[in-house]
């Protein structure tokens, strides 16, 4: 067993894929369903610490990974290798390493787009997805296109997109200040100093925003129609992601689906109202079993 910052026992795991070795978190015993959490920027596994516990104590196999860019065997150099559908590879291939045909997808932030595409895509080896803050992509895209205030909400993303290590500079410099500041003082302290020291190693943090820069826009990101069972959390101080885009989410999804407004919560779900969500993510894990 290993422990992280916030003291809270987990077993670490590598999961190996192709030349990559990833970094990850489980809880819950080995032979129950898998449930693979995608964090987003800037995250890692452990940003699923308020929620990994209560998922394996109801006897699923929770597996939260840093994923391509976050694990440092697992960063490769170039922009291409961070499209959306070398992420979406990753994320089957964890499934696979845990012998799962089909599984549940819990995401935040831009685990959520992958999660997105991968439910479109490859719906036969989904059981359920739960997807925190993040709209579908092409609610998102709309929303921006006739919506200027959630237009200029994204303008963070046209900072990462830049190259020449501009975004790097802006968000280490002061001692990193502009990084911690995305938190929004909605993260503990010690998990965004954890994530600020990680993230500062060489090459991690442009291998990060490459996840940014290798769509052909910012909001490029294939995912269609979605046939599975969805549960879509989204909160309503969200900086980043609007209303508007939240709401019409449901045009999109075929499937089975339930929507979430929590009012007066910030983007950051999982670590800031993990009491909240966790309830509700379990309670549509056992609805589609």
């Amino acid at each position: 067993m290993a422990t992280d910052a916030n003291a809270t026992p987990f077993d670490r795991l590598e999961i190996q894929v192709g030349p990559h070795t990833y970094d990850a978190l489980a809880s819950g015993p080995a032979d129950g369903d898998v449930v693979l959490l995608l964090h987003g920027w800037p995250e890692f596994a452990d940003s699923w610490s308020g929620v990994l516990p209560a998922l394996g104590a109801a006897g699923y196999r929770a597996v939260a990974v840093d994923q391509r860019g976050y694990s440092p065997g697992a960063r490769p150099p170039r922009i291409a290798d961070y499209a959306v559908p070398e992420l979406v590879a990753d994320a089957l291939a964890f499934a696979d390493s845990q012998g799962a045909g089909r599984f549940h997808v819990v995401s935040h932030d831009w685990g959520g787009m992958v999660a997105w595409a991968l439910a479109g895509a490859h719906p036969e080896r989904l059981k359920s997805l739960t997807v925190l803050a993040t709209p579908h992509p092409d609610a998102l895209n709309r929303a921006a296109a006739e919506d200027a205030v959630q237009y200029h909400r994204l303008d963070y993303v046209r900072l990462f997109r830049q190259g020449d290590g501009v975004a790097e500079a802006a968000l280490l410099a002061d001692g990193a200040a502009r990084l911690r500041a995305a938190y929004g003082g909605k993260v503990p302290d010690a998990l965004v100093e954890a994530n600020v020291r990680r993230l500062s190693e060489p090459g991690a943090l442009t291998a990060t925003l490459n996840w940014y820069r290798a769509p052909e826009s910012i909001i490029s990101v294939p995912a269609g129609r979605i046939t599975v069972p969805t549960l879509f959390l989204w909160g309503s101080e969200d900086v980043a992601l609007g209303r508007g885009a939240a709401e019409s989410t449901g045009e999109w999804v075929d499937g089975p689906y339930r929507f979430e407004a929590l009012e007066g919560v910030s983007h950051w779900l999982p670590e800031e109202v993990p009491d909240l969500v966790t309830p509700a993510i379990l309670d549509h894990l056992r609805s589609h079993a």
